[in-house]
């Protein structure tokens, strides 16, 4: 049997449930979009992306929606995304998934204009402690993350009252991957954080995550909540222009903003590879991909 696309998901988030809403999210978002691909003809199939038994050459293509354990097996990932590259199409690409999973796209696109938040990397093997660098930067409290990572992995808020709590943890951490260093910002933690979606280009919804109380984080799995939001006309230029920066054009793009500790908008996060869209709160914007990835399987 072949397909005309098949919509990556991971193997915990296949089935649907009435009891765990997380859950539910995924699997209906999920469900959103392959509904508008099949209204337009297409043949689908949803698939854990580790699945071992399917024959991937039998899809033209795949689409990347909610494979949110990559980045906690990114070795067998790695492998792979290269190995199936080689027999279908991938939305987003491999070279852009590439580009994105790693935070040094941020320098990239800084190079392109875009404002990105103040940023400092830290190298595999660094050597230095975590007060020195603190003290060089002349920065009081930041935020550490790992250049690959998602749902907050290894994200620790610091300052010189707790920092030095973390210097062994950094120790062990930086000698197996790359970390990136940045200024706490505090209208994160005020306003909240916004999330544009992008598809091929174009804006389509936003809605606003805000961090609960006494934390940062503004993702649900640490109890932030998310609002509807209406962007400004500015907002929508910066989020269009982030997307026109990427080394090709992504056929969906999540662009992560916030005010920045002077006042500008900045860039958070680019996300091109599995990020949630929130098509729940605008189920139009399934049917707007899902025509998107149809014109490009047209145009092959």
């Amino acid at each position: 049997m072949t397909y005309d696309i098949v919509i990556l998901t991971d193997k915990r988030y296949l089935n649907d449930s009435k009891t765990d809403s997380y859950k539910h999210n995924v699997f209906y978002e999920d469900f959103l979009v392959q509904e508008a691909l099949n209204k337009l003809g297409l043949k689908t199939l949803r698939l854990a992306w580790d699945d071992t038994t399917f024959d991937w050459s039998s899809t033209t293509a795949v689409l990347f929606r909610t494979t949110w354990d990559y980045f906690d097996r990114f070795g067998e990932f790695s492998i792979w995304l290269e190995n199936i590259s080689k027999v279908t199409t991938l939305f987003n690409s491999e070279a852009l998934i590439r580009w994105n999973i790693d935070k040094h796209y941020l320098t990239d696109l800084k190079n392109h204009g875009v404002h990105i938040a103040e940023t400092y990397f830290i190298e595999k093997g660094y050597s230095s402690t975590l007060k020195d660098l603190h003290k060089n930067l002349g920065w009081n409290e930041t935020v550490l993350k790992p250049c690959i990572s998602g749902a907050a992995r290894h994200t620790y808020k610091l300052n010189n009252n707790n920092i030095a709590d973390y210097e062994s943890l950094f120790s062990e951490l930086i000698s197996q991957e790359s970390f990136m260093l940045q200024p706490f910002q505090h209208h994160i933690v005020t306003e909240g954080e916004i999330s544009m979606m992008v598809f091929n280009g174009q804006f389509t919804h936003a809605i606003l995550k805000k961090a609960k109380a006494g934390d940062f984080r503004v993702q649900d799995d640490f109890g932030g909540t998310v609002h509807n939001y209406s962007p400004t006309t500015e907002e929508i230029i910066f989020a269009e222009n982030t997307v026109k920066s990427c080394p090709e054009l992504p056929i969906y793009a999540r662009v992560d903003i916030f005010t920045d500790n002077n006042g500008k908008t900045a860039l958070s996060e680019l996300e091109l590879i599995e990020p949630e869209l929130w098509f729940r709160h605008f189920p139009e914007a399934a049917k707007v991909l899902a025509l998107s990835i149809k014109n490009q399987l047209n145009s092959q």
